[in-house]
């Protein structure tokens, strides 16, 4: 191919694409991307590399606030809150704390026992109590025993399990009633980029 043949190949393709732009129904005043993008094909269409060009419009360039992705919004409102789910989860945690509290007592208790503090009370106690009365049977080393403790842990531990389960139910249900009244808590939710 000669300059004169890709020069008229390139005027085709150029001519083509301005007659696509006038049936296709846009301005003929707003041609100069159109045009680019036909001389780009055009050389792309001769075997030649093509070469990029700036666009010629302001409407052709993004603005610079696409740039940063702005993060959606959601504005909810919690109008009810189911009392059966509200019952499983707070037996569930008041459950794990119950063993929480269980393990920590254990572990203290041990640690104290190994250092001798309950030994040391008991002689502390049955001190202070030898001279009195021996109508008075004070016994300190039951106070101290591990079944004892543990056993008073665990108690204190299944009436919290209890009462944190009922009275979580009963604040969801008394929630449900509020919210019925006065619409329920609004949270707006954020979306993380």
């Amino acid at each position: 191919m000669t300059d004169s043949e890709t020069g008229t190949e390139a005027e085709d393709v150029v001519d083509d694409a301005t007659s696509a732009e006038a049936e296709s129904g846009d301005p003929p005043g707003d041609t100069s991307g159109n045009e680019a993008e036909a001389a780009v094909e055009a050389e792309a269409h001769q075997g030649g590399a093509p070469t990029m060009t700036a666009p010629q419009s302001s409407q052709e360039q993004p603005p610079a606030a696409t740039a940063t992705k702005a993060g959606r919004k959601a504005h909810l409102t919690v109008s009810r809150v189911e009392p059966w789910s509200v019952m499983k989860f707070s037996f569930v945690v008041s459950l794990v704390c119950f063993i929480v509290l269980f393990v920590a007592v254990a572990v203290i208790y041990t640690i104290l026992s190994a250092l001798g503090v309950f030994d040391a009370m008991t002689e502390l106690i049955a001190s202070l109590t030898e001279g009195e009365d021996e109508e008075i049977q004070v016994n300190p080393e039951t106070w101290f025993s591990p079944a004892r403790v543990l056993g008073y842990t665990g108690l204190v531990g299944a009436l919290n399990i209890i009462l944190i389960t009922a009275l979580a139910t009963v604040g969801s249900m008394l929630y449900n009633l509020a919210a019925d009244l006065v619409g329920g808590i609004d949270v707006t939710l954020n979306e993380a980029e």
